[in-house]
Order: structure tokens, then C-alpha cells, then sequence
């Protein structure tokens, strides 16, 4: 490979809970590496994904959700934004337009303003506004994002690099190309040789989007207060001769909360594990054997050692 035009760098993908970071990341690499749900904060961690061709490697991070802490794992999460807008070549904000600005995205925006970084400016779920509603979100977000290119105190801060003067707006769940982007993104990239093996979607563990798949489904099968107190751990992967046999514990805040988890004989998470073998099964390509524990480790997401043990670093 000729690498003296081929370009590589970090994007990473920030914007308020649930507006459709990790469906356009989806969508972006081709193949679903990260959850999601209809429930605002699924994402807790930084999911790196890679988009590879033979003249670019993209390393898109999609991040949690932005909010205000109120639990520790929430600092963790917001932390994990924070590293990600440092350690980026180019921030895409991604912003709902049928509600921009809201308070968080001015919180998010001045955070970017902050980085002296590159930034993207997308506009989502542009299908469900007028195209005057559009025109008016795309000046608003316009100017916004203009505002990072002022300079303050003799230090230039970050600089739009949207394509032209326009801002992209896209249905991250219904368009069917995303080649504008992509091609803006690659040309805002450094010059590089690949930084990481281009026959790879991730570099992160196997174990990782097994734990992730596992709380899809519970974001999925339960209600409100189940998703947010509960968090998974495979605690054992055995690679047999045509199968998987992979040992998950769900942890909980509350014994209460393990009859819910459990459902009458079963029948809830016996409906979890069904379908998350089905998802790993996809990303393994082997028959995948799940089994699953309920266990209880009370008020885990206010305590830093319980983060620490869960993998929340």
C-alpha cells in the first residue's frame, strides 16, 4: 500500500442522549458495533468503530450521552467525553433538529469551543421538520459553531470545517448514503499511515460488545428504573470446537429488583438471553451458548470501586 496520500485519524462522535450518535456511527462503518435503544443514555462508555478503505481509516468514538452528574458513573461517562473530544483530530456534533438548541447542546458546544478542535456540524432527524424549520436550524447551528472560530485572549479557538458554508443535515436512521461525510471527514484528517489493522471493525474485546448486547436487551425488555441500575460482566468466555460458552453476571442495585430482572419462571431473562445470543452469534459468526446470573451489588453507580470492578475506569 501506497500510504504517502492516505490519511488516518480519531473522530469523535458528541452530542446530548439519545439524539443518534451511535445509530449514525452504525450506519457510518456499515456494521452495528454500538447499542441502541429508545432510552436516553444506553451509551455509558467511549465505543471505538473503524471505517477502513484504501485510502483512509476513520476511528469514529461514539460517546455517552451529554448530561449533568448525578450519579458517579455519570462523571465516568462524562469524562469518557471529555478524553475523547482531547485525543480527536475532528469532533462531529451531532444535534436533534427537531429540538436544537437545547440547553445541553449550548453546554456541548461551549466544551467544543473550549478544545481548539475541528468541528463538524450535523443536524439529525432532519426528516421530521419542514424545510423551513430546517433552513432556520441550519443558520442558528451556523452561527453557533461560527463562534469557534473568534479568537480570545490571543488564542485561536476551534474552526468549523463543514462543507462550505452549510451545515449537514441527515436522518441518521433512513438515509441510505452518508458519502458527504465521510468525504469531509477524510479531508480534514492528517495525512497517516493506518493506525490500526484495516481488517478490523474495533480494537476492543469481543467480551466488551458481548457485555454491551446483554444491556441492549435489558434496555430493551424492561422498563423504566431496570435499565439505568443495572449493568452486565462476562466474567468467563470458553472457545470450544464450534461454539461459545460465555458465564454473564447482570448486576443490580436491589434485591427487589431481581424478581423483575428474572420474570415468572424465567420467562424475562430467559427472553434476554435468547435474543443477545442471536446478536453475538452475528459478530462471532459461531453458535453462542449464554448463561446468565442475577447478583446485587447495592448502589453500585454511586461507588468508585464498584465502577472500577464493572470496567467503568
Amino acid at each position: 500500500m501506497d500510504t504517502n496520500d492516505f490519511r488516518a485519524g480519531f473522530v469523535s462522535i458528541v452530542g446530548k442522549p439519545n439524539v443518534g450518535k451511535s445509530t449514525l456511527m452504525n450506519r457510518l462503518i456499515g456494521e452495528k458495533l454500538s447499542i441502541v435503544s429508545a432510552k436516553p443514555q444506553t451509551t455509558r462508555m467511549n465505543i471505538k468503530g473503524f471505517y477502513n478503505t484504501e485510502k483512509v481509516q476513520i476511528i469514529f468514538y461514539d460517546t455517552p450521552g451529554f448530561l449533568e452528574p448525578r450519579y458517579e458513573l455519570h462523571e465516568k461517562m462524562q469524562g469518557y467525553i471529555q478524553n475523547s473530544i482531547k485525543g480527536a483530530d475532528l469532533i462531529v456534533f451531532l444535534t436533534d433538529a427537531t429540538d436544537f438548541p437545547t440547553e445541553y447542546d449550548k453546554m456541548i458546544l461551549e466544551i467544543i469551543k473550549r478544545s481548539n478542535k475541528n468541528v463538524l456540524g450535523v443536524l439529525n432527524k432532519a426528516d421530521l421538520c419542514s424545510e423551513e424549520i430546517i433552513q432556520i436550524k441550519k443558520k442558528e447551528l451556523e452561527k453557533d459553531l461560527a463562534l469557534n472560530q473568534y479568537k480570545k485572549e490571543g488564542i485561536s479557538t476551534a474552526s468549523t470545517i463543514h462543507k462550505g458554508s452549510d451545515i449537514f443535515t441527515i436522518s441518521a436512521l433512513k438515509d441510505s448514503s452518508f458519502d458527504e461525510i465521510i468525504n469531509t471527514i477524510t479531508e480534514n484528517l492528517p495525512f497517516s499511515p493506518p493506525l490500526y489493522n484495516q481488517e478490523d471493525l474495533s480494537d476492543m474485546p469481543m467480551r466488551f460488545f458481548a457485555q454491551e448486547i446483554i444491556r441492549e436487551k435489558i434496555f430493551h425488555y424492561y422498563g423504566e428504573e431496570i435499565p439505568y441500575c443495572s449493568t452486565v460482566v462476562v466474567e468467563k468466555w470458553s472457545e470450544e470446537e464450534n461454539r461459545d460458552v460465555i458465564q454473564a453476571n447482570i448486576w443490580i442495585e436491589r434485591d427487589t429488583q431481581k424478581s423483575i430482572i428474572i420474570g415468572k419462571d424465567g420467562s424475562k431473562i430467559g427472553q434476554v438471553r435468547k435474543n443477545a445470543e442471536l446478536d453475538i452469534e452475528r459478530l462471532t459468526g459461531k453458535k453462542a451458548v449464554l448463561n446468565l446470573w442475577v447478583k446485587v451489588k447495592k448502589d453500585w453507580r454511586k461507588k468508585k470501586g464498584a465502577l472500577h470492578e464493572f470496567g467503568y475506569k
